[in-house]
């Protein structure tokens, strides 16, 4: 356990390098390679990629959160901030309506400034972006204009896990905690049920990189996080997430101290519960068993993981 340290961001808002950041991440948006699906629009321009996200963000909504795992909540709860549209498009979203119906409004920088500030001063215990993969560069340029207004908490990157590592490169020492899906094993899986080409290797990639830039899990006296990362992997029906590959790249190319949440909670969602296509959203038409679950936690286990589950 460690004291609170003041989050990074405050020292790159001070020395003028964090608004650089904020410039070159905007760059990127007027021939968009933010994320892995490389859509190279103009957003800039009001091109609109496979995100269907313009120049500024969309929000569905914000507030304190208590469904988020313990480090984070604390007693006051996650500071949350939904983003809409997303850079994969998961058959069994259960936030469907916000990530692929674009659920939500434009915010622009200063707004998304204003709504982290009010989260800080309700007690929330960080600012946690969800689904942050296609909108970095809005979300660096906030962070800017947010630290000038005295912002001071850890800031959260809760992602699906398909992010461009270049991309990640600008977020060093600006995001406190990385939360990540490892959602698959196996690419030919994620391109079906997620519709994201190269899955396993970009979030295997992304991972790594940011692992290197915060460490593993590292808590306050209060149990509280304040650095590190989270590693979320949802366990699909029939080991369509393919665990036994995942927990042994945590293990032995992340670290056998990671913190992995392994979550039972799937259930048909999204498109799932739409006509037959594919075998593998057949398989997905029910909850997983309790087998299922035990057997993601096993895997876990053999491979000398400890933390989180």
């Amino acid at each position: 356990m460690e004291r609170n340290v003041l989050p990074g961001y405050l020292t790159l808002h001070e020395s003028g390098e964090l608004a650089e950041r904020a410039e070159a991440a905007c760059e990127l948006l007027g021939d968009c390679t933010v994320c892995p699906q490389h859509c190279h629009v103009d957003r800039i321009g009001g091109e609109h990629g496979f995100c269907r996200t313009g120049s500024r963000a969309m929000a569905a909504s914000y507030g304190p959160h208590f469904g988020e795992e313990p480090p984070l909540v604390g007693r006051s709860g996650s500071g949350t901030i939904f983003f809409a549209g997303c850079n994969m498009r998961c058959e069994f979203c259960q936030n469907f309506e916000i990530s692929q119906c674009r659920a939500g409004y434009e915010i622009s920088s200063e707004e998304l400034a204003g709504a982290m500030m009010r989260l800080q001063e309700r007690g929330c215990h960080n600012i946690n972006f969800v689904s942050p993969s296609h909108v970095v560069p809005q979300i660096i340029t906030a962070v800017d204009r947010a630290a000038s207004l005295g912002l001071a908490v850890p800031l959260v990157y809760n992602s699906g896990g398909y992010d461009e590592v270049d991309t990640l490169r600008l977020l060093d020492s600006v995001i406190d905690i990385y939360m990540p899906d490892a959602k698959y094993g196996r690419d030919d899986v994620a391109l079906d049920l997620s519709h994201a080409p190269g899955y396993t290797g970009y979030m295997q990639a992304a991972l790594k990189e940011m692992h290197r830039q915060v460490g593993d899990l590292v808590v306050d006296e209060d149990t509280i996080a304040i650095r590190g990362m989270i590693i979320r992997h949802l366990v699909l029906p029939e080991n369509l997430a393919n665990s036994e590959i995942v927990m042994r790249f945590i293990a032995e190319e992340i670290s056998r101290d990671s913190y992995v949440n392994i979550m039972a909670q799937y259930r048909p969602a999204g498109r799932v519960t739409e006509e037959e296509r594919s075998p593998m959203l057949t398989a997905l038409q029910r909850p997983i068993t309790g087998e299922e679950y035990r057997y993601a936690v096993r895997c876990a286990r053999e491979n000398r993981l400890h933390r989180g589950f």
